[in-house]
């Protein structure tokens, strides 16, 4: 990026930040996510770190967000309430280490790391131990005075324990418990009324309320987390042990030798995040000596002894350089999007799917545009929003394909349909998809798409059921396979020769058929003889079957390939298994599947809820009965909390499908 080209980014990203930065602070309302935000922010204190020159005092890294607002008194902070520095790796924070070390700190320092709570930071005074101001962030210098209403959080002591003459600064944050949090809501439901979308909106709500009634209604709670002033600390874990001492409830942390230290505290935490019955949104590393802090001092508004190490958000923002088309195993074309390299939910993300040409369309995407992306649980990720206040007029529009990338014929649009698509049955994209279609659907170990596409090019295998007729010289005639790997592979396929009913129909990949509609298929015909004769009525009296699926499968059914390729499958030696008969006690409950069982893996949980009548969603919805929540549980577990669906352990869920 040259010189110029940076100076455009920064303004119109430090145009975008304040205005976002004002909703969340001042309004406590934000039309992108707070992730989405830090990637921002983190994008600009990136492009300042390059090109210092470009650094203005009014930058949102120079100062904190927001104003006070005008129907509190005010209140300027002794000491200013200053930002945090975001990393986002274990490399980032070496980085924050090493520029402390080389700044002034010593060869050797230590940390006192505590967990980041998501909530309202807060400046409390006590005068001679009485507590006599409360105040807001604000500006970083002035804040807005809510003593009334932090006066009514039971976890705020009102007299501090002990004698302690003179003033008494404290810093903390007023949050909302998760309990709480579903207890609030589940009122506002039985009272008729609109329920919170999240806990930090609600806690910034209630403390901005000029009625105290309203807060002391509240389930609101404090964590302190800084001896600010007024009694000499030599360092934090020692000023933690005295806010103690005087009363207050600290948020979990410890003690840090090392940044390694520092790094197993962050991983430990993560694990055990969904545990907490509080958000949080990461963890705040602070040196422990005091005057090591001190001597460090601050860069713009950050203090460069503290550093918040994030979790890995599930949207960040990026470019978008490129978009390329895919065709798939039923010939439709999909958009996927080449981004500027970003770290999203644990891992690099340099892709993105668009669905089709209606969602390219409905976003407005244009090639350089700056996007949110978003990934949950193990979905592709994708595009959501464009920040079109980021263009320069640089950007160009995206051109829809006419012909297919693949084999050139004339893409169409099926009546009804939304996806451009491919429509020649022969094509060499949809004939590989179809292999990587069926070897997933097999289960088949070592059987990737890049294995598939050697084989393909080879002219060994042309339709799935010639996957299992593969023999060790065919493998061993591709580069990267020798004797032992090519023995491997062979035996895994013949391992995988037997098939579930269900199975065996994703294998066939017939459209519009996923894996729910599959198993009610199998429960309904019992065996695929039965299944592949079955007119639209037999088919539309099956449950959740409609006309749409009906017709595709009778269509598959109706050419040349449907009608052969079961026997092709019988001719290689796979077996089709009759279906197995279900237990109706789950019946018309749905459930949602999310993080990691030690019992039994995630395929296995569901074909046991399928096999007692139950349904299984890949997302949480009001429709959802259960969410069952295993080991490091993702967004789904926070979904269910905020829609009130009961969670189950693993335990719970065990217990259920034995009894």
């Amino acid at each position: 990026m040259t010189h110029s080209d940076a100076a455009v980014r920064i303004a119109k990203l430090r145009d975008a930040i304040n205005e976002y930065r004002y909703q969340y602070h001042v309004l406590d309302s934000l039309e992108i996510s707070e992730a989405a935000l830090d990637a921002l922010k983190h994008e600009l204190k990136q492009l300042e770190d390059q090109y210092p020159d470009l650094i203005t005092s009014d930058s949102p890294t120079q100062r904190v967000a927001g104003t006070a607002l005008d129907k509190f008194s005010k209140i300027t902070h002794q000491f200013p309430m200053l930002s945090i520095e975001d990393v986002f790796s274990f490399n980032e924070l070496r980085e924050w280490e090493n520029r402390a070390k080389k700044v002034g700190a010593h060869d050797r320092v230590d940390y006192y790391a505590m967990v980041k709570v998501d909530g309202l930071a807060m400046s409390l005074v006590y005068e001679d131990g009485v507590l006599i101001s409360a105040a807001t962030r604000g500006d970083g210098l002035v804040g807005e005075d809510v003593t009334h209403n932090i006066r009514t959080i039971e976890s705020v002591p009102l007299k501090l324990r002990g004698a302690h003459p003179g003033r008494i600064e404290i810093r903390g944050e007023v949050y909302m418990s998760k309990s709480g949090f579903e207890a609030l809501n589940l009122s506002q439901k039985e009272q008729g009324l609109e329920e919170f979308a999240n806990p930090r909106n609600v806690s910034a709500g209630s403390i901005r309320q000029l009625d105290p009634a309203i807060a002391a209604s509240r389930p609101l709670a404090f964590f302190a987390w800084r001896l600010q002033s007024g009694i000499d600390v030599p360092t934090q874990v020692s000023g933690i042990s005295t806010l103690k001492s005087l009363g207050f409830i600290t948020p979990p942390g410890e003690y840090c030798g090392t940044a390694g230290d520092v790094r197993a505290f962050f991983d430990r935490i993560a694990r055990e995040r969904e545990s907490l019955d509080f958000w949080i949104d990461g963890v705040v590393i602070r040196i422990n000596d005091n005057r090591t802090f001190d001597r460090l001092g601050v860069v713009g508004k950050t203090p460069r002894g503290i550093a918040a190490w994030k979790f890995p958000s599930e949207e960040s923002t990026t470019t978008v350089e490129s978009v390329d088309w895919y065709v798939g195993r039923t010939g439709a074309l999909t958009p996927v999007a080449t981004v500027a390299s970003t770290f999203i939910a644990g891992t690099t993300v340099t892709h993105a799917t668009l669905h089709n040409a209606d969602e390219i369309e409905r976003l407005g995407l244009k090639i350089g545009d700056t996007v949110i992306l978003t990934k949950a649980g193990d979905i592709i990720p994708k595009i959501t929003k464009v920040l079109d206040q980021l263009r320069t007029g640089k950007e160009r529009n995206i051109d829809f394909p006419t012909h297919c990338p693949m084999c050139g014929a004339d893409v169409i649009r099926r009546n009804g349909e939304v996806a451009l698509v491919c429509p020649n049955p022969n094509c060499f994209a949809q004939e590989r998809e179809r292999l990587l279609h069926a070897a997933r659907a097999f289960a088949i170990d070592g059987l990737g798409d890049k294995v598939i596409e050697k084989l393909f090019n080879a002219h060994i295998i042309r339709i799935p059921p010639d996957l299992f007729a593969l023999k060790i010289e065919d493998l061993k005639s591709l580069e990267g396979f020798g004797d032992v790997s090519a023995n491997k592979l062979v035996d895994e396929i013949a391992r995988r020769k037997s098939i579930a009913l269900d199975q065996f129909i994703i294998a066939l990949g017939i459209r519009h058929v996923g894996a729910e509609t599959a198993f009610a298929l199998s429960l309904a015909f019992g065996s695929i003889d039965v299944f592949a004769v079955a007119s639209m009525s037999d088919l539309t009296n099956v449950p959740d079957v409609g006309e749409t699926v009906a017709q595709s499968i009778v269509d598959f059914f109706a050419t040349d390939y449907g009608r052969g390729i079961v026997e092709a499958y019988r001719d290689v030696g796979v077996v089709i298994e009759s279906a197995k008969a279900v237990q109706r006690v789950l019946d018309g409950k749905t459930f949602v599947l999310t993080g990691t069982m030690e019992s039994l893996g995630r395929d296995e949980a569901k074909e046991k809820i399928r096999l007692l009548g139950g349904a299984v969603s890949g997302s949480v919805s009001k429709k959802t009965t259960y969410v069952v929540a295993g080991e490091s549980a993702g967004s789904k577990l926070v979904d269910a909390q905020k829609l009130g669906i009961p969670v189950l352990s693993e335990k719970d869920f065990l217990d259920m499908i034995r009894s």
